[in-house]
């Protein structure tokens, strides 16, 4: 049976300005945590890039399938699942939470996270097996 988050890291992430997340480098050492927005719909962690890549942040996490994420009272690795937008229900209700957590009138950046391109980019970040791992920080 896979891992779910608890009601409290939930909490946790939901209320999080923003989400760290580091990929891992060669060698198996965990790379630098960059900052993301996160959303939460429907007990589901969901994260997006502006536009679908296959460097940096992004490209990394998709093509190892983990990560590890951070945000005050959790740390986790997680399994990402690449989502894209082919499921219209899904996007409304991931392009909804993005508007509720950064959306402030005219804001052409939480716009950019709606649109397409962005849509395209639909992350969920699952807990994998154990809290943490042995992953080394590089």
């Amino acid at each position: 049976m896979a891992a779910v988050w608890t009601a409290e890291q939930l909490e946790l992430i939901a209320s999080s300005r923003e989400l760290e997340i580091a990929s891992l480098g060669a060698g198996g050492q965990l790379r630098r945590f960059l900052p993301i927005w996160v959303v939460c719909v429907a007990d589901q962690v969901y994260v997006r890039s502006w536009y679908r890549r296959t460097t940096g942040w992004f490209g990394l996490v998709v093509t190892a399938g983990t990560a590890r994420i951070r945000v005050p009272g959790v740390e986790r690795d997680v399994v990402v699942t690449d989502l894209g937008d082919d499921d219209a229900e899904l996007r409304a209700g991931v392009d909804q939470a993005y508007r509720d957590k950064y959306g402030t009138p005219g804001d052409e950046m939480v716009a950019g996270m709606l649109a397409d391109a962005a849509a395209a980019t639909t992350l969920r970040l699952t807990p994998a097996g154990s809290p943490r791992s042995s992953w080394r920080r590089s």
